[in-house]
């Protein structure tokens, strides 16, 4: 069985902690060995196979325009705010040599002749859409080959270079485009401290010792080092995208530090009653551990669940946080309990500072009564709460039920879509760089389209093509088309009316590709594809928004069944998804009036509205129900536990509930404060990601757990543990079960149907 193994894990671990701690620091020292010798870098792919976005691209690169590589732009004004390009020779001159010593650097194909364009006229510069119709903005744009021949260091020498000629030339010189977006280290370092540091605090507040607050934090930062170098081998093998690690620090953190506590609750509590600290450590992994393996397995199958979307960023983006996942359960039942038996009987007391705190609480002499039922003891309070819930079940069921369906509804106007860098601070290059184009040439102008076309020998449908795009009214502009003598290959890039994240310019991308591009190529053998940045981003929000339903389909039924295994009932596994749907759908409707509406958005950094990010809705579905089962299955084994030696519903749900009360809700609060310290970053995508798990952790933690388990748990009654007898007789049994004493406990009858 699974609880024999692991309490013979534990207690090994625990009888010889250098061993197993010298074999982390080898894994440890060997991934990082491993990241620097043959790690790669994470680098984003927005595209998926059978998309018409891939189609075009995959023309294009046929074409060999260039034009599948990674772009660039250098955006100018004069510093002098009335001068222009068009009479001011000095800034011409600036503009020139601006141009000539981007050309010069590492890895430029070349740059658009913006200079040159102003030379044979304004009219040829603005019709080519390099100087703005005033002659104020000029834009030089940058050609680089595709990512895989770049690195962050062309990154570095074009923003190096900008830096050099501001103090040199009578220029304002802004920078934007793919090669930021690509190569721009993505937020985390600060957030991951900030989180660790929340943590650290509320451990100790929880615990009340140094040493006890010490490790889940040592052993997550062990596994957050073997997870993150882990992945960045793997981005030496296949394309990681750049929202990975940091998703992964974020998950891993909150994950490690909430499995550490689960167990070494448990292992305080037998220490209180008198066990040697390393058989101690040993049946804390037994019976924690087990709910532990459970609920990061769960994790590790929703995240990978990822897979049904069939866009391939997302399954490799999942795929390498399961890991990070996977790595974290690992070290809570080998790591960990060499921890505590090192730790030896320290762990049973709090410390000096810890003492002078729980003595300044209320009703310390109640918990000093209950100290010996728990390492984190159930106060009376909360036995009082849970009490006064369950003798009153439906005004509470209905209220919590009601609150959460009310914060749900935003999520009926939700939009998907991916925000530009319209939405950064203004204390961004790219920022400012973005809000002068817009300013100069139009905001369609920061998302072009690049309309691939095989004419296929039709002579005409090239010139009907032209026509038909540019008569169309989200098209502000067409750029000459380029033609690829060798294969025929025509590329457009056309300039639609708005920015790359409004709804309309997606209306305008399904508008060319049903009703403009089909009536213009007739029904002969040419054909024609939408691409570019804003086209992918809106095929693949579209994907996987048909996609997320069979994920929420797939992933409640395997949840729904391991459930099931466990606690051998089908109203608690039923309950549960229920309940983890809510608050996951209460958490989306947050997000929606937070960065779609703007509702508190400043308080975040938030400058302004955005759509959801395409893929985050489908990612955070995948990781919260995967958390929320942490909750679920922690609280439930404690209420299993207390039915199987009580017999009675309503004593178990008081005693389980109020027992796991304050581990889970400081669990939660570490995790919101993990999360939160991510939801404070620059990037709205992680901010998104930051928001959305903290809001869900805690509304799962607070209304879910302490409010809608024992009131609906109280509703049902006995009926809870209901099960046929002809499915009980169906069901395996072990090694998935509860977490009860690995030396057995005597059950009593459960109310199954023979």
């Amino acid at each position: 069985m699974l609880s024999k193994a692991l309490l013979r894990l534990g207690t090994g671990a625990a009888r010889h902690p250098w061993r197993v701690i010298a074999a982390w620091l080898v894994a440890a020292t060997l991934a990082v060995l491993a990241a620097i010798a043959f790690g790669g870098r994470t680098a984003d792919s927005m595209t998926a196979p059978g998309l018409d976005s891939q189609r075009a691209a995959q023309l294009i690169e046929r074409a060999g325009t260039g034009q599948e590589g990674i772009t660039a732009q250098v955006v100018v004004t004069p510093l002098d705010g009335a001068a222009t390009f068009f009479d001011d020779g000095s800034v011409r001159t600036a503009l020139t040599r601006l141009q000539d010593e981007v050309r010069r650097l590492p890895h430029v194909l070349g740059t658009t002749d913006t200079a040159g364009a102003l030379d044979t006229g304004g009219d040829t510069a603005v019709r080519d859409g390099l100087v703005s119709a005033d002659g104020r903005i000029a834009v030089v744009r940058v050609q680089y080959p595709d990512q895989s021949r770049l690195s962050a260091e062309d990154l570095h020498a074009l923003v190096d270079l900008g830096d050099r000629l501001r103090a040199e030339l009578p220029l304002r010189i802004e920078m934007g485009g793919n090669l930021f977006y690509v190569f721009s280290n993505a937020d985390g370092g600060a957030s991951e401290l900030i989180g660790l540091l929340a943590a650290a605090a509320i451990l100790f507040l929880a615990f009340g010792s140094l040493v006890a607050a010490a490790l889940p934090i040592g052993m997550a930062v062990f596994g957050l080092t073997v997870g993150v170098a882990t992945m960045t081998v793997l981005a030496g093998v296949t394309d990681i995208p750049t929202f990975a690690p940091v998703l992964g620090s974020m998950v891993g953190l909150g994950v490690g530090i909430d499995y550490a506590l689960f167990v070494l609750a448990r292992h305080r509590e037998y220490l209180a009653r008198g066990l040697d600290p390393r058989e101690a450590a040993g049946r804390a992994v037994a019976t924690a551990g087990r709910p532990v393996v459970f609920a990061g397995g769960t994790v590790v199958v929703s995240i990978l669940g990822l897979a049904v979307a069939n866009v391939p960023f997302m399954t490799v983006g999942g795929f390498a946080v399961s890991i990070v996942v996977l790595i974290m359960v690992v070290a809570s039942v080998t790591l960990l309990p060499a921890f505590l038996g090192l730790a030896g009987p320290h762990l049973a007391r709090a410390g000096r500072i810890g003492r002078a705190l729980q003595a300044r609480k209320p009703g310390r002499l109640a918990r000093r009564r209950d100290s010996a039922a728990g390492a984190i003891p159930a106060a009376a309070g909360w036995r009082r709460w849970i009490g006064h819930v369950s003798r009153h079940p439906v005004p509470y069921a209905v209220g919590a039920a009601g609150l959460l369906l009310t914060a749900t509804l935003p999520v009926l106007g939700l939009r998907v879509g991916l925000p530009d860098d319209g939405s950064l601070p203004h204390s961004r290059t790219e920022r400012r760089a973005y809000d002068l184009v817009a300013e100069g040439f139009g905001p369609g102008t920061n998302g072009p389209l690049v309309i691939a076309a095989d004419p296929a020998g039709d002579p005409g449908v090239l010139d009907r093509l032209v026509g038909a795009v540019a008569a169309d009214p989200g098209i502000a502009s067409v750029a000459p088309t380029h033609i690829d003598r060798a294969t025929g290959i025509a590329t457009l890039v056309v300039f639609p009316t708005t920015s790359p994240q409004d709804k309309a310019t997606a209306d305008t991308i399904a508008r060319l590709r049903t009703d403009v591009l089909p009536a213009a190529i007739g029904h002969g053998p040419a054909r024609a594809h939408v691409g570019g940045a804003a086209a992918s981003l809106s095929d693949v929000g579209q994907r996987t928004s048909r996609r997320l339903p069979v994920l929420v389909a797939a992933v409640l039924a395997m949840s729904f069944l391991l459930l099931m295994l466990v606690f051998r009932s089908i109203l608690v596994p039923l309950k549960a998804v229920l309940l983890n749907l809510l608050s996951i759908g209460a958490a989306y409707g947050i997000m929606v009036a937070v960065f779609q509406w703007g509702w508190g958005g400043a308080l975040i950094g938030l400058e302004a509205t955005v759509p959801i990010v395409s893929f985050i809705p489908m990612f955070l579905f995948a990781i919260l129900f995967g958390l929320s089962m942490d909750y679920e299955v922690f609280l439930l084994s404690r209420v299993r536990e207390e039915y199987l030696r009580t017999g009675d519903n309503g004593t178990a749900i008081v005693e389980g509930v109020s027992g796991t009360a304050r581990i889970i809700t400081s669990a939660a609060l570490i995790m919101v404060a993990v999360f939160l310290s991510f939801a404070v970053a620059e990037d709205p995508s992680t901010k998104m990601f930051g928001l959305g798990m903290a809001t869900a952790i805690f509304i799962d933690a607070t209304v879910v757990r302490m409010v809608l388990v024992p009131a609906t748990m109280t509703l049902l009654g006995r009926t809870n543990w209901w099960l046929p007898g002809w499915l009980d007789r169906m069901l395996p049994r072990g090694p998935v079960g509860t977490a009860a004493e690995p030396t057995g406990e005597t059950p009593r009858p459960r109310l199954v149907d023979r």
